[in-house]
């Protein structure tokens, strides 16, 4: 992206004009494994196992093991302790990727990415404040990305190669929803969100999200609503969609969910490749939407009546947004997404404000080389909490039902890479997270976690290798 145009978009609009110069204007630069090999790895071994220096994946530093501790030391170096300053040789985003390619390491000696999915636990599973049982409710779907509850016992789910499927009564229904919108498969492209608004009962309505095809290989997010008719999906209307002419080339962080909020809703769209496009209010790429529900843009808007600027564009900033939740206890407005290597973040999302990607972060590319020296700047919000390494988040769900009462409020977490699910105690006074707890792991992708109007908190979980899986939480006796 021209520097001058994205600086002059955003001054438009009264956002930060911070632009870190190792982002900005500086090139890639080595991969951090690449500066590991040639300025550590004879001190401190070839795999970080320590030699002459100490290791650096044991978890104990002489000298304090925080981000700024550790920058110190590489560029300042210990002159008592035979460490060399880098100062002249490593930038500030060299640094940066260094230290992310330092936590990645640890933390992947002791819990690496796992590389198959288990069954699902028998008998009763323990949480550190609830008791539960693990039950399957629908096997043998491909890739189950989203799941809606429908009056009467019924589920829908989307299969990302394009498919909208029914659980009826438990049962999934042989024959997938007819007539829904042709879709890209490939790579992180495919069908993705599907879920009703509040007023379903009279409305009807059914919103999908998903990858649309464009022209020469290009494809961008697109959202709809219909409803269901017969075994098809009719009376569809466009909600958020650009020109097939301005959809960019390649078929990942496609972001895709919804979460309503009264009249309006709120779309998440990923960053679609386009590097920079997020700080660029001219474009709809890495940012959150809001629209009504019928797709018209809402006047309060922060970039309604901008000239130039996205009118639906409600925060921006943002790399690949795969979960969003609003808060009930306060209507809050919570976002998860993925960095690329390092820095996934957990978001509070307010108007108008902008989340830095990818100005600031706490990631690396996945070449190893920097995205920024910067993990803060002014005008930038910080995450509530970032991964690094990353988890691969996923989709984020307060749980509001009364089966678990201990869980009430709590926010859960989906992780992909680690198939984890997390529950996190989010404080609504400070909107600070207070406590992490891992409920469970290596289950499956967590693609989906949605309170059932039953109570029981349900996962739509993608497993390595097989047909996916829904599972539910059912209370067990305590």
């Amino acid at each position: 992206m021209n520097l001058a145009r994205l600086l002059a978009a955003i001054t438009l609009v009264g956002s930060p004009a911070f632009i870190p110069r190792d982002w900005a204007d500086a090139p890639s630069g080595r991969s951090a494994p690449e500066l590991y090999a040639s300025l550590c790895a004879s001190c401190h071994g070839d795999h970080l196992e320590g030699g002459k220096g100490p290791s650096l994946v044991a978890g104990s530093w002489r000298h304090g093991g925080d981000d700024a501790a550790l920058e110190r030391g590489i560029l300042d170096g210990y002159a008592d302790v035979g460490m060399p300053a880098f100062a002249q040789a490593l930038g500030p985003a060299d640094v940066r990727a260094l230290i992310t390619f330092l936590r990645e390491t640890a933390v992947r000696r002791v819990e690496p990415t796992p590389s198959s999915s288990s069954d699902l636990p028998a008998g009763v599973q323990r949480s550190e404040v609830e008791s539960y049982r693990m039950e399957s409710v629908a096997e043998g779907l491909e890739v189950p990305w989203s799941l809606a509850f429908l009056p009467g016992d019924r589920i829908l789910v989307t299969e990302r190669v394009g498919r909208l499927r029914v659980i009826d009564h438990g049962h999934l229904q042989p024959e997938p929803i007819a007539d829904v919108p042709p879709v890209v498969v490939r790579d992180e492209a495919g069908l993705m969100s599907v879920s009703v608004p509040p007023d379903y009962a009279q409305s009807r309505w059914v919103y999908l999200t998903f990858s649309d095809p464009g022209p020469n290989d290009t494809a961008m997010t697109k959202v709809i609503r219909g409803r269901l008719r017969e075994g098809r999906l009719v009376d569809q209307q466009p909600i958020f969609e650009i020109p097939r002419s301005r959809y960019p080339p390649g078929h990942v962080l496609f972001g895709c969910r919804l979460v309503f909020d009264g009249d309006h809703l709120f779309i998440s769209v990923g960053e679609r490749g386009v590097t920079g496009a997020a700080q660029d209010p001219t474009v709809p790429f890495g940012k959150i939407h809001r629209v009504f529900t019928d797709g018209r843009i809402p006047p309060d808007n922060p970039w309604a009546g901008v000239p130039g600027a996205c009118p639906s564009i409600w925060a921006l900033g943002v790399r690949n947004p795969q979960g969003l939740a609003r808060d009930p206890r306060d209507g809050a407005l919570w976002e998860s997404e993925h960095g690329p290597r390092g820095g996934d973040e957990l978001n509070w999302i307010r108007r108008g404000l902008n989340y830095g990607w990818p100005a600031v972060t706490f990631g690396m590319n996945y070449d190893g080389t920097p995205v920024s020296a910067a993990t803060s700047g002014p005008g930038f919000e910080p995450p509530v909490k970032y991964w690094t390494p990353s988890i691969a988040t996923s989709e984020l769900e307060f749980y509001t039902g009364d089966r678990f009462p201990r869980w009430q409020g709590d926010l859960f977490l989906g992780s992909l890479a680690q198939q984890k699910l997390l529950r996190l105690t989010v404080d609504p006074a400070t909107h600070g997270v207070t406590h992490v707890e891992e409920v469970f792991r290596h289950l499956g992708r967590i693609r989906d976690i949605k309170t059932g109007p039953d109570g029981l908190l349900y996962l739509a979980l993608e497993l390595v290798g097989r047909p996916g899986r829904v599972v539910r939480l059912v209370p067990a006796e305590r």
